[in-house]
């Protein structure tokens, strides 16, 4: 017994004694591998996040996961891979907060790669990527030793780019090429911009999702650089076709520029006279990043009529604000139009573009004739207009109300009713479907615009934008009811429509009726359908009118001779 028990001792000893040479190469390579994953679902969550890309700590987080990666084994496969995805997010933070030490931190991690994997594909990347950092030329290397090569330096990039097929990300997709994993290059491919003297909107057009930062810099006159304010997309190549300078020369900024900064980065830069604040955000579907830059609104419309005024005539909405009068000039945007159809109707030919254009041009009419507004459509025919083009429309105009027609749609075409809408955080799902389909994007974008809404918002007018929702819900189903059965009455909701970004007046959306719905399609093609869901419009706004100012009202009613004017 005595024997076989030493034998069985010395057995589990040598057993030790192998597992303990074989076994920490193998796992060692496993824990690398889990660990370099759990970096990138970090990377996947900070790049769906713009909220959390605001603040520093969520970028450090993520590079000290991949930098345990090569930590814990620096001559495993997976070295070079998490090194150098380190040194790219130190490169995309120094982009967002212009600290020196992060900008070091990115060169030396490209630097150690360069010097210790020169068989690493990434050896090529990080080069690449210090030219990006110094435009003008990659500074040398000084190496006085040599580096003693570790004796694994390839990474199994077959097989992270396996995981990274399976990672979808919110701002680079990436695809394969001979070389191994390379972000997808996207094209900027226009700018637009709408202006007034108190208001500009400027719009970057790009032909697929990128990330971007911003930064607004100070007057330096030792250099004759005016004060300007640049936003820099990554991973964006110029379009050949695209107007690189747009002069804009109204009270705000004299112009918009776009150019080539280094060989994988686009720069807008706006030369800027004077603001009073600006707000930057991006809508998707397809994806454009908006620019909106406002001024004193005061000395703006001061300066419009004392201009009027020596020519010898006066426009309506600038002696109206002059004079306090509150509500009078009312923007009304027709949903959709040109080749956005919208919603189909139940009734074959049927479409919301055209179902709103006839509602819009009545509901036009109707606030002329009975509350003496100057009416301004966005659109008068079957024309297309972006989203973002409708609200800078409204704004340039200095409208003192927005109200966007639309016809509402579901699967199920059982569903009818009607409801009003106000720019918000959404209430429900059925909320966010609506704002999908009327955004013509996807539920998941909604989702991610909800994150930054907060501070978009703070210059809306939610309160205000509330009160008219309420009065023209209410008078239109009160109304329609006393001559129609089946009238549902689905409420006020909130939503973050496209349409309402950026509104700097009150303004709401209608989804007047369901048009997937037999009878409610029937009925929207009606005139007198149409004249009377008009009528309760009118209602609503005129008892918003009274319960904001109402004497104002009274003084508007007197001076019929300012009315008539409309588009």
């Amino acid at each position: 017994m005595l024997f076989d028990y030493k034998k069985t001792f010395l057995f589990c000893l040598l057993a030790c004694c192998i597992l303990s040479v074989t076994w920490p190469r193998s796992s060692s390579a496993d824990y690398a591998k889990k660990k370099y994953y759990r970096a990138e679902a970090c990377y996947k969550k900070l790049r769906h996040s713009p909220k959390k890309q605001k603040y520093r700590c969520f970028w450090l987080g993520c590079i000290e996961k991949y930098q345990a990666v090569y930590k814990d084994n620096p001559s495993g496969p997976w070295a070079a891979a998490g090194l150098y995805m380190s040194g790219k997010l130190y490169k995309e933070l120094y982009r967002r907060s212009y600290k020196k030490s992060d900008k070091k931190a990115a060169m030396d991690i490209y630097k150690r790669i360069i010097k210790n994997y020169p068989k690493s594909a990434y050896k090529h990347k990080a080069e690449n990527a210090l030219g990006n950092l110094f435009p003008k030329g990659v500074p040398k290397i000084a190496s006085k030793r040599k580096i003693s090569k570790p004796s694994h330096v390839t990474p199994p990039e077959d097989e992270i780019e396996k995981h990274i097929k399976k990672i979808t990300y919110a701002k680079i997709p990436v695809k394969r090429d001979i070389k191994g994993i390379q972000a997808k290059t996207g094209t900027v491919v226009g700018l637009r911009f709408w202006s007034n003297p108190s208001y500009t909107r400027i719009v970057i057009d790009a032909d697929s999702d990128l990330s971007y930062s911003y930064r607004l810099l100070k007057e330096d006159i030792s250099i004759r650089k005016p004060h300007r304010l640049y936003v820099d997309l990554d991973n964006s190549k110029l379009g050949q076709d695209i107007k690189k300078y747009i002069p804009i020369n109204d009270n705000l900024l004299s112009d918009a520029r776009a150019g080539q900064y280094t060989s994988d980065l686009v720069r807008v830069v706006i030369d800027i006279k004077s603001f009073k604040t600006y707000k930057i955000f991006s809508l998707k579907n397809p994806f454009r990043i908006v620019i909106d830059v406002w001024g004193d609104t005061e000395k703006a419309t001061g300066s419009l009529v004392k201009k009027e005024l020596k020519g010898g005539k006066i426009a309506p909405g600038a002696l109206a604000k002059q004079l306090a009068l509150g509500v009078r000039r009312i923007v009304i945007d027709p949903g959709h139009g040109g080749r956005d159809f919208g919603a189909p109707g139940c009734l074959k030919g049927v479409h919301e573009k055209n179902v709103v254009l006839k509602l819009g041009r009545r509901l036009a009419k109707k606030i002329r004739e009975k509350l003496h507004c100057e009416v301004i459509m966005t659109r008068t025919s079957d024309k297309y207009l972006t989203l973002e083009e409708r609200t800078a429309f409204a704004n340039t105009k200095n409208a003192d109300l927005f109200i966007s027609i639309h016809t509402n749609a579901a699967r199920d075409r059982r569903a009818y009713g009607i409801e009003t809408f106000f720019l918000n955080l959404a209430t429900d799902d059925d909320a966010i479907l609506v704002a999908a389909r009327e955004n013509a994007t996807s539920t998941k974008n909604i989702s991610d615009l909800q994150a930054i809404l907060s501070d978009l918002m703070q210059n809306a007018k939610i309160n205000e934008s509330s009160r008219l929702a309420v009065h023209v819900q209410k008078c239109m189903c009160k109304y329609l009811k006393k001559s129609y059965g089946r009238i549902k009455n689905k409420g006020v909701k909130q939503a973050p429509f496209y349409v309402l970004l950026g509104a700097q007046m009150p303004a709401i959306l209608i989804e007047t009726s369901f048009i997937s719905n037999s009878r409610d399609c029937k009925r929207l093609v009606n005139s007198k359908y149409q004249d009377r869901m008009c009528d309760a419009i009118v209602k609503g706004i005129r008892e918003y009118i009274n319960e904001t100012n109402p004497t104002a009202f009274l003084k508007q009613s007197r001076q019929k001779g300012l009315s008539g004017y409309g588009g």
